[in-house]
C-alpha cells in the first residue's frame, strides 16, 4: 500500500513540476535552436521581412469640370528576392461613379474595383491606370479619392520558416573569413586576459588580507573598475591613451621615455628590441588586454580574498615556527588552499572573455588587429547584414566553448569539486 502511495506521489510531483520545467526549457533553448536554424540558411537581414504588395495612388484631373479623374496606381513587390502569389487588389469609390477603361483582370461592382493580378516575381513593378467618371457630370472631390487607400493582399513564404538548408555559411566561416587569425586573436585575448586578471586578483587579495590601516577603504577602491559603467570606463581609457591629447603619452614624452606619442589603440604592431632580437608585439590587442585585466581583476580579488580569510591562522603560525619564508608560505600553504577557487575563476573568466564584445568594441571597434570571434558575429550580422553568417560564427563559438568545458571538467574538474 505504501509503495503504491509513493508512486502516486511521485507522479503527482512530476505532473506539477512539468509545466515549469517545459517553460524554463522553452525560454532557455528556443533562442539556441533558432540560432542553429538560422545558421544553416543563406539569408541576409533584408531577407527577413516578409514580402508584401504595395501601391502608391496618384489622382489627376483630366476634365475642366472635374467630373473625370485619372487614377494611377504604382504597384510593386517590396522584396528583391521573393515572389508574391495570388495578388489581389481592391479600391473603393464614391457613389454615382463609373470606370471607363476597366482592365481585363478587374471587376467593378458596388462602388468597388476588385482585381486579381496573379503572381508577382521579385522586383515586380507595374503602373495600373483607370479613368473615373461621375455619371451625373458633377465634380469628383480629389481629396475623397486620395483618402481611400487601396487594399492589396497576397501569399508569400517566410524565408526563416522554409526547409531550405545549406552549409554555405560554415564553409565561409572556415575558408573565407580569416578564421585562423580570428581564432588565434580570440585565444590570445582570452588566455592572457583571464590569467592576468587572476594574477592581479591574487596580489590584491594578498595585500588587503594583511592587517594594514585603511584596508576597508582600499577594498572599496579596488572594486571600482568592476562596478563602474563600462561605457564610461572605456571612454576614459580612450581619452587617456589618445596619441594627440592623451595624458599617458604626454607623460612618457615629457620624461623622455619615448620619443614620440604611440597610438596604443590604433597601432596593430610595435617592434621591441630585447638583447639584440626584434620582437613584434600586438600593441592594440595588448592594450585591450590590459584594460580587461584592470576591469575584471576585482572579481578574482573578491573570490580569492574570501578563501584566504577562511584559511586557518594556525597553519601560518606553524610554518613561521619552522622558519618558512613568505614565499614558501605562499607556495606550500596559500596556493594549495586557493587552487580550487582559481580553477573555477579561470573557467568563468575564460568563458566570459571568449564571449567578450563590448569592451573591445568600445575601445577599438575591432580594428588594429583586435577583431575576435564575437566582434565578427556583430560585423557579419549587422554591419554586413549577413545574419546567416553571423549565426554560423556564433555556433562555432559555442562548439569551441563546449570543447573547452569538456577538457576543463576532465582535467581540472576534480580539484574544483574539492571546495
Amino acid at each position: 500500500m505504501s509503495n503504491t502511495l509513493s508512486k502516486l506521489e511521485k507522479r503527482t510531483a512530476y505532473t506539477l513540476v512539468l509545466p515549469a520545467v517545459l517553460l524554463v526549457f522553452a525560454i532557455v533553448l528556443f533562442p539556441i535552436f533558432a540560432n542553429i536554424w538560422i545558421s544553416f540558411k543563406d539569408i541576409e537581414l533584408k531577407d527577413i521581412r516578409i514580402p508584401e504588395p504595395r501601391a502608391k495612388k496618384i489622382v489627376k484631373s483630366i476634365s475642366d469640370d472635374g467630373s473625370e479623374l485619372k487614377i494611377v496606381y504604382k504597384l510593386r513587390n517590396s522584396s528583391l528576392i521573393q515572389e508574391i502569389r495570388d495578388v489581389k487588389f481592391q479600391d473603393k469609390f464614391p457613389k454615382n461613379t463609373s470606370i471607363l477603361n476597366l482592365d481585363s483582370r478587374c471587376n467593378f461592382k458596388s462602388k468597388k474595383i476588385i482585381c486579381e493580378l496573379g503572381d508577382w516575381e521579385a522586383k515586380y513593378k507595374e503602373n495600373f491606370e483607370i479613368i473615373l467618371k461621375n455619371i451625373d457630370g458633377e465634380k469628383i472631390k480629389k481629396e475623397t479619392i486620395k483618402s481611400q487607400k487601396p487594399i492589396l493582399s497576397g501569399k508569400s513564404d517566410n524565408p526563416l520558416l522554409t526547409t531550405n538548408f545549406t552549409l554555405k555559411n560554415f564553409k565561409k566561416v572556415f575558408y573565407e573569413n580569416n578564421f585562423i587569425d580570428l581564432l588565434l586573436t580570440t585565444f590570445y585575448f582570452t588566455f592572457f586576459g583571464t590569467v592576468g586578471a587572476i594574477i592581479f586578483g591574487i596580489l590584491a587579495a594578498q595585500l588587503v588580507n594583511q592587517n594594514i590601516q585603511g584596508r576597508s577603504y582600499m577594498r572599496g577602491i579596488l572594486l571600482f573598475p568592476y562596478v563602474g559603467p563600462v561605457v564610461a570606463l572605456a571612454y576614459t581609457w580612450t581619452l587617456l591613451l589618445d596619441p594627440n591629447s592623451g595624458t599617458l603619452n604626454a607623460l612618457l614624452v615629457n620624461f623622455n621615455i619615448i620619443e614620440s606619442p604611440i597610438n596604443l589603440l590604433g597601432q596593430k604592431y610595435i617592434t621591441i628590441s630585447i638583447l639584440g632580437f626584434d620582437f613584434k608585439l600586438r600593441l592594440a590587442l595588448t592594450t585591450v588586454i590590459f584594460f580587461e585585466i584592470w576591469r575584471y581583476f576585482p572579481l578574482a580579488f573578491l573570490f580569492i580574498l574570501a578563501r584566504l580569510q577562511a584559511i586557518p591562522k594556525s597553519l601560518y603560525e606553524a610554518a613561521e615556527v619552522d622558519g618558512a619564508s613568505p614565499v614558501k608560505k605562499f607556495i606550500h600553504i596559500t596556493l594549495p588552499q586557493i587552487t580550487a577557487i582559481i580553477s573555477i575563476l579561470f573557467m568563468i573568466r575564460f568563458i566570459w572573455n571568449f564571449n567578450k564584445f563590448e569592451d573591445i568594441f568600445l575601445l577599438t571597434g575591432g580594428a588594429s588587429g583586435t577583431r575576435t570571434l564575437p566582434i565578427n558575429v556583430y560585423q557579419q550580422g549587422f554591419a554586413v547584414s549577413d545574419i546567416g553568417m553571423g549565426s554560423a560564427v556564433s555556433i562555432v563559438i559555442v562548439m569551441l566553448l563546449l570543447a573547452f568545458m569538456i577538457i576543463y571538467f576532465r582535467l581540472i574538474g576534480k580539484k574544483a569539486n574539492e571546495i
